[in-house]
C-alpha cells in the first residue's frame, strides 16, 4: 500500500504535477466529489493504466448544486476516501475547501454553452455552469495529460469534451465505463439515500434504458419505445420521471439516427438518479 500525498490548494497541486512532468512522467486526474465507490475506482484503475501518476480531486462544488438540501446531505466520508485512494495507488489527492476554490473576489464562471441548456441544465438552472466553471479549475490547475470522466455523467462528458475544444485546454479527456451492480443499477454516490424498497424500484430504470436502447437498435419507432420505457419505470414504486429521451451523444439534442443514446433523470423517492445507455453497442 502507497502513500498518498494530500495537496489542498492550486499553487501547491500544479507545482507537484510540473515537478512530476519535468521528470518525464505523465499525469492523469481523476475529478470526483467524493464518497467513492466501485465507479470510481474503475477511472481511478483506467488512469493508472495510462499515466505514471494519477490525481484524484475530491472537492463537493457548491456551484453545481441547485438545491441547498441536497448540498447539505451529498456525504462526505474524506477517510474512506482517502484510504480507498491509498490502496488504489492514488499519488496525490487534492481536497480543497470552498474558500480556497472560491475565495473572496471570486467572480468568474464558465458558460458551457447550448449543450448545457437541455435535460440537466433544464431541471438543474445552473449546475453545469458550476461543473464547468469547477472543471475548468481543476483542468487548468493540475496540467495533467488526461482527465478521466465517467460515462454515466454523458452530458457532462460531451459538455467538457467541448469545454476542453473550445478554450485549447491541453487535457485529453478519457470517458470509462459505467460501473453496475449486478442487477444493472448504475453505481452512484446517491445510491445510499435509497431504502430497500427505493432500491429495488431503482432497478427499473436500466430496465427501461436497455429496453429503449434494444428496440431503437432493431428500427423500432423512437416514440413508442420511450414510452413503454416511460411505463416501466413507473410502474415502480415511488418513481417520478424527469425526462427519458433518445438524443444524438455530441450535441444532447433528441435524435432519431445512430450512433445515438438514451438519457434518464428519475426519482426515487427524494433521490434524483441520472443514467443513460449508448444504442446499438451495448
Amino acid at each position: 500500500m502507497s502513500e498518498v500525498l494530500i495537496i489542498t490548494t492550486p499553487a501547491e497541486l500544479r507545482a507537484r504535477s510540473r515537478a512530476w512532468r519535468r521528470d518525464g512522467m505523465s499525469v492523469a486526474l481523476v475529478p470526483t466529489m467524493g464518497a467513492l465507490h466501485a465507479g470510481h475506482m474503475s477511472l481511478i484503475a483506467d488512469a493508472a493504466s495510462r499515466c505514471d501518476r494519477v490525481i484524484v480531486s475530491i472537492f463537493v462544488n457548491p456551484l453545481q448544486f441547485d438545491r441547498d438540501a441536497d448540498f447539505t446531505a451529498y456525504p462526505r466520508p474524506i477517510d474512506d476516501d482517502v484510504a480507498a485512494c491509498r490502496a488504489a495507488g492514488v499519488h496525490a489527492v487534492y481536497a480543497p475547501t470552498a474558500a480556497t476554490m472560491y475565495p473572496d473576489g471570486h467572480d468568474t464562471l464558465v458558460n458551457p454553452g447550448a449543450i448545457a441548456t437541455r435535460w440537466e441544465g433544464e431541471y438543474r438552472p445552473g449546475h453545469f455552469t458550476g461543473m464547468a466553471t469547477v472543471v475548468t479549475k481543476l483542468l487548468n490547475t493540475a496540467e495533467a495529460d488526461i482527465a478521466v470522466f465517467g460515462a454515466k455523467d454523458a452530458q457532462q462528458v460531451a459538455i467538457v469534451t467541448q469545454l476542453v475544444a473550445d478554450l485549447d485546454i491541453g487535457t485529453e479527456i478519457v470517458v470509462g465505463a459505467t460501473v453496475r451492480e449486478p442487477d444493472g443499477l448504475a453505481m452512484s454516490s446517491r445510491n445510499r439515500h435509497l431504502t430497500d424498497d427505493q432500491r429495488r424500484a431503482a432497478t427499473s430504470i436500466d430496465e427501461a434504458l436497455r429496453y429503449i436502447a434494444d428496440e431503437v437498435a432493431h428500427g423500432a419507432d423512437i416514440d413508442h419505445a420511450v414510452a413503454t420505457g416511460r411505463e416501466i419505470i413507473t410502474a415502480a414504486d415511488d418513481t417520478r420521471i424527469d425526462y427519458l429521451a433518445v438524443v444524438d451523444p455530441r450535441t444532447f439534442e433528441p435524435s432519431d439516427t445512430t450512433p445515438a443514446r438514451v438519457i434518464a433523470a428519475v426519482w426515487v423517492g427524494d433521490t434524483r438518479l441520472i443514467d443513460n445507455r449508448e444504442i446499438g453497442t451495448e
